[in-house]
């Protein structure tokens, strides 16, 4: 008895060699709830859009340099076929008298022009007129492509030279016809057969005396041809007779069979398509315009390859004054299934934008190819050439992912690799200029909204991931991170796919992606929408993978970025509390405290993310600054009002206490930490105390924090919390009352307030589900009991029985695992390892150290230890 009396107090026994410690068992049972671990968080609230605009409201962009999302839109917007691309120059005015010039007389008689009206310098299109039968000499092509001459008589004698084809005069009389083979010579030439560039039927004119020749085109430019009412045929200067079709090339004559197909099938459509606009029938203009749209389906008439292609686009055109959506799309079908490109191209996703602003039309585009057809411009549009199409194009895509019915369309037309191609191409364009163009931003802008719509699709994330979507988007915040519209896209789509691991792993693995987003918090770190979306996603990142951790800390200037984040929101949520005390504060303001306290939740949750990596958390929990700012957040708020940033801010505590290094500032700072925790168990928030007995767990390592604890009746909190039915709970109380049990004053509690009772209980309900949990309760009856002279004093007459069978029982091979599931192979290996190599060592030596006191009779004391 003495030699056991003199031995040295120690809290552990020591086993035979080759035979795990208790504390080494326990220890690892505590780094198993105490150990720095990642947090949960809620993804932030993005609010529905109300309306459809091009742009948010709260909008960086320059009224005026920004497409408008309003815009009125009539047949007049849209271009005749033949219409060309214009250079936009205005034209120098020529230093000669006009003459007039007789081509069929051998000398040319010299008389002053009629005076003709001013020209509009902005008109873009050349017209025709019901009055004459040539191309407008105003028109801006004409004029940009004319070639100085001294006079038109000069111009008269090159007509003359042998070198040049001479060309007869076109009078608009009639003339003798060659027979068109399969024509009925008793009907009247097509339209455009007529070469009248609008497809209306002009007046009969009283032939004119004279014509005006234009000056010879050089070798590059366009050659045309157009057919008088008369059959003359006029040439260009290279002897061309081909028709002229919206590309400026030649189209092919028609065969006899083609021709008869358009009079039999396609123009009897047309014809009611117009009569029945004209009579504001939307229901007759749609039936006509699917057959219409079929037969040329059938026939392979779309595209280009119809040879009326100019005729029936300018019936279309007539038509869209017709205000139907229902009308309006099948229209604008017809004319994207044209091909058309330049103006019209713009006016037709125009159109299409217009009808998907309401909601109301979204059905319509679930009928028919329409959606096809706008893909199809997506995937063959230039972005650069034309950059306003694809703005409305994609923005009226953007507006249908709002439809989950469409969306599900969409995703399986391959919307998302279609605007991934296009992000690519955008990404190239800009690479190889100096500066991003913001042009294209604007597409980006529509893009990314449409993305961000998508992501949340049934295999839209695979889809992202095959066509390099994300390592895209990471190279727009690259080149556009001051664009504020454009970053808010960005962020929203990753901090929706950041929610997946295989997305999550695929960010982690960009190597670009941790400088762009410490770019983008550092260019916005005022935009509150911004910067915690874009926390979010870091704390996705280093939620699941430990090198996401290293690496944000390694990233040059992170830590600052973060710690600037911090101090910022949290200074300016101080001063907006501060006003609302003062009773001045508008709603506004009372927004904007929410996004600071939002921003750092997510913050905080990125730092304690970081803090579990071995190597970064030491660093952190020696950083004075930012375990300051972490105090000042305790300090300031309240986990009652504020519970996710509190709870938040507690388990980054935990984190970095788990670091018990010389220069670490959480152990200067322990005290007042330990202040400010129990303000919060006391709130009577459950949560709380959990959180907070984590910490305590860490910080009673040191003496000063258990006596401090003590006094404030922390331990007796600790035996309380053993009969919560929750494991984590109970394990994290077992946790804190190891470490009190190390001091002897601080023993005597666990028996008064019914804990070795409480303790037996536990080893009852949760040993055969969890032996670590069964460990720890053995290592605290074990530090109770160091001082045991008799079993049934030290533990309790009843208690100590309790405690024998349960022990006697779970020691049993047989008895411990009769109720394990034989089937799960893993599992049953699993236990069987806990229980052999974390329970049963120190339960073993705490049944041996009972059954050695287990006497009735009390020890007699030695009078040298009287």
């Amino acid at each position: 008895m003495d030699q056991k009396k003199n031995k040295p107090e120690r809290p552990f026994y020591i086993p035979p060699k080759n035979v795990p410690t208790p504390s080494e068992i326990i220890s690892d049972a505590k780094r198993s709830i105490k150990n720095p671990r990642s947090l949960p968080t809620k993804r932030p609230f993005t609010p529905r859009d109300e309306r459809r605009s091009l742009f948010p409201t709260t909008t960086c962009r320059n009224p005026d340099s920004r497409p408008p999302s309003a815009f009125s839109l009539s047949s007049k917007h849209f271009d005749g076929p033949e219409s060309r691309p214009v250079s936009g120059a205005r034209l120098i005015p020529l230093d000669h008298t006009p003459q007039i010039v007789d081509l069929d007389s051998s000398e040319s008689t010299s008389s002053p022009l009629p005076p003709k009206p001013p020209t509009d310098p902005n008109k873009t299109q050349r017209k025709y007129t019901r009055n004459s039968r040539l191309y407008s000499g105003n028109s801006v092509e004409e004029s940009s492509k004319t070639v100085k001459t001294s006079s038109l008589t000069d111009l008269s004698k090159q007509v003359k030279s042998p070198d040049s084809e001479p060309t007869k005069r076109v009078n608009s009389g009639p003339k003798e016809r060659t027979p068109v083979e399969g024509r009925d010579e008793t009907q009247p030439l097509p339209l455009e057969e007529r070469g009248e560039g609008d497809g209306k039927e002009m007046p009969h004119r009283a032939p004119s005396s004279a014509a005006v020749r234009s000056p010879p085109r050089s070798a590059g430019s366009r050659e045309e041809s157009r057919v008088g009412s008369g059959g003359s045929k006029r040439t260009s200067s290279a002897g061309s007779t081909g028709r002229t079709g919206s590309a400026g090339k030649r189209e092919v004559e028609e065969t006899p069979e083609e021709a008869s197909f358009y009079t039999d099938h396609i123009a009897p459509l047309l014809e009611k398509m117009t009569v029945s606009a004209k009579k504001k029938e939307a229901d007759h203009v749609v039936k006509f315009t699917d057959e219409l749209y079929a037969i040329l389906l059938k026939e392979n008439l779309l595209g280009k390859n119809c040879k009326r292609r100019s005729v029936i686009l300018k019936t279309i055109f007539k038509i869209l004054d017709l205000d139907d959506p229902k009308v309006l799309l099948r229209l604008a079908r017809l004319i994207l299934s044209f091909k058309v490109s330049g103006n019209n191209l713009t006016s037709v996703c125009k159109l299409v934008f217009k009808v998907s602003r309401n909601e109301k039309n979204d059905p319509q585009f679930l009928r028919g190819d329409i959606l096809d057809l706008l893909l199809e411009t997506v995937r063959n549009t230039d972005p650069v050439s034309s950059s306003e199409a694809l703005i409305y194009c994609v923005g009226a895509i953007k507006f249908m992912t709002g439809n989950t019915k469409i969306v599900k369309e969409l995703v399986k037309k391959d919307c998302i690799e279609a605007l991934a191609n296009l992000l690519i191409g955008i990404n190239k364009t800009n690479r190889e200029n100096s500066k991003p163009n913001d042009q294209l931003g604007h597409i980006l802008v529509q893009l990314t909204a449409a993305m961000r719509n998508l992501a949340d699709a049934s295999s839209s994330r695979e889809r992202l991931l095959n066509s390099k979507g994300l390592e895209s988007l990471c190279y727009v915040i690259d080149t556009y991170t001051a664009d504020g519209d454009l970053m808010l896209n960005i962020s929203r789509i990753f901090s929706k796919v950041t929610l997946h691991t295989d997305c999550c792993m695929a960010l982690i693995t960009q190597p670009s992606a941790y400088k762009s987003f410490i770019h983008l918090l550092n260019k916005q770190q005022h935009k509150a929408d911004v910067v915690v979306r874009v926390c979010f996603i870091l704390g996705n990142m280093t939620a699941k993978n430990d090198d996401a951790r290293l690496r944000l800390f390694q990233e040059n200037k992170s830590m600052d970025a973060l710690l600037a984040i911090m101090k910022y929101y949290l200074d300016r949520d101080i001063k907006i509390k501060s006003r609302e005390k003062e009773k001045e504060t508008s709603k506004q303001d009372s927004s904007k405290g929410n996004d600071c306290e939002d921003v750092l939740i997510k913050t905080v949750r990125v730092v304690a993310n970081m803090s579990i990596n071995e190597m970064v958390g030491p660093v952190l929990a020696s950083n004075q600054q930012f375990v300051e700012l972490l105090l000042n957040i305790l300090e300031c708020k309240d986990v009652q009002s504020s519970e996710e940033l509190s709870l938040n801010t507690v388990a980054t505590i935990n984190n970095l206490s788990f670091y018990n290094t010389k220069t670490s500032a959480i152990t200067d700072q322990q005290m007042r930490i330990i202040e400010v925790l129990l303000k919060m168990v006391l709130a009577d928030n459950m949560e709380a105390m959990v959180e907070s007995s984590r910490v305590f767990g860490n910080l009673t390592r040191q003496k000063c924090v258990r006596d401090y604890l003590v006094a404030n009746k922390v331990d007796q909190m600790m035996i309380t919390m053993l009969d919560s039915g929750n494991r984590e709970v109970v394990y994290i109380a077992c946790g804190v009352l190891i470490n009190f049990m190390v001091d002897d004053e601080n023993r005597s509690i666990l028996k008064k307030d019914g804990g070795i009772a409480k303790l037996v209980e536990v080893l009852r309900d949760f040993a055969k589900t969890d032996w670590e949990l069964a460990s720890m309760v053995c290592q605290i009856l074990w530090n109770y009991s160091v001082k045991i002279t008799s079993t049934n004093s030290c533990f309790g007459e009843q208690e100590s029985k309790d405690l024998n069978d349960v022990l006697l029982e779970l020691l049993d091979r047989e008895c411990a695992f009769e109720d394990l599931d034989e089937e799960d192979e893993e599992m049953k290996h699993f236990f069987h390892d806990t229980w052999s190599e974390d329970f049963c060592p120190v339960a073993t030596q705490l049944l041996q150290r009972m059954e050695s006191y287990s006497s009735d009779l009390e020890p007699i004391e030695s009078p040298s230890e009287s």
